[in-house]
């Protein structure tokens, strides 16, 4: 059935270029599978975003990534107007984008996460706040904004000699050796599992969304089936957690270097996958015997609000 599909992208956030590509593809495929599209760019003009809202569209695609689309901010302004949305809801979306917050939950329900503390950016200034090698990252930024990974062989402090757009606080965690791990969900189902082999020595944002091949991806990712069965069953178990609905991506860090029991260890959960071409939830599912026209008109036929 055809329906009226509104595409919210870009948005205000650090990931603005990749949400404008993700909402792009998403309402090209929407007209080729027949439903009537507006697009609309999230500026700072909230005002504009709702006259763009009306006419009433039957669902909204939320294409945003980052701060103000993937928080819950967006969200509860939809459910406010009572307009379907895409993805997870108020709740979910709040609790995945506060890293903090999503740890001590996993922690809860027995999902092994790195450890870590919140400290001030003054802190990190003054010296190392925890043992090297460590990672510092934002509070609530997703696409690995803004992480910066200290080892040994670094000479100066994280901010020494950048600018720092985000919140004072951070978040500290020990860095996991080993390999990058990522499970697609959809449906309350794990699609697959795909292994991220960065051509240097972190997955950063630059290395997800370069036109210059700096990763490379194989899925299903080439584990013992064992871990393959708990990369699955830990990922659906943090998808349920949180309460997401629709789709999500669940990041880990897999060690396979080291001597401990744990492997498996949680970085994120996206609530908002990206959808641009170099996107790791449509390959998944692509490999999994799902399109990229197939997925994103599953995604509009489960759209809701959470009341």
């Amino acid at each position: 059935m055809s329906k009226h599909v509104a595409v919210i992208m870009g948005g205000r956030s650090a990931e603005r270029e990749i949400s404008l590509i993700s909402g792009s593809n998403v309402a090209e495929s929407l007209r080729n599978t027949g439903h009537s599209v507006t697009t609309i760019d999230a500026t700072h003009d909230v005002e504009a975003l709702l006259s763009k809202l009306f006419p009433r569209p039957d669902v909204v695609f939320n294409a945003l990534h980052g701060r103000y689309g993937e928080d819950g901010c967006l969200q509860g302004l939809l459910e406010l107007m009572a307009l379907p949305y895409t993805h997870s809801g108020v709740l979910a979306s709040a609790l995945a984008m506060n890293k903090p917050v999503a740890n001590r939950l996993f922690t809860q329900v027995g999902i092994p996460c790195p450890k870590g503390k919140i400290v001030h950016r003054d802190e990190v200034l003054a010296g190392d706040v925890m043992k090297r090698p460590y990672v510092i990252k934002p509070l609530n930024e997703g696409s690995s904004v803004g992480v910066h990974i200290v080892t040994d062989n670094d000479e100066s402090l994280p901010f020494e000699h950048t600018s720092w757009p985000y919140c004072d606080r951070v978040m500290a965690e020990t860095y996991i050796p080993g390999r990058e791990l990522t499970v697609g969900i959809m449906d309350d189902k794990a699609l697959g599992v795909l292994e991220i082999r960065p051509k240097q020595e972190f997955y950063d944002y630059e290395a997800k969304y370069s036109d210059d091949h700096m990763a490379e991806h194989i899925v299903p990712a080439l584990l013992p089936k064992k871990d393959t069965k708990e990369a699955t069953r830990l990922a659906l178990l943090a998808h349920q957690t949180l309460g997401c609905r629709g789709v999500s991506r669940v990041d880990f860090r897999y060690d396979d270097i080291g001597e401990g029991a744990t492997k498996l260890f949680i970085l994120e959960v996206n609530t908002q996958p990206g959808m641009t071409p170099k996107s790791l939830l449509p390959e998944i599912a692509a490999k999994a015997g799902i399109s990229f026209d197939e997925l994103v008109k599953w995604m509009v036929e489960k759209a809701a609000c959470d009341t």
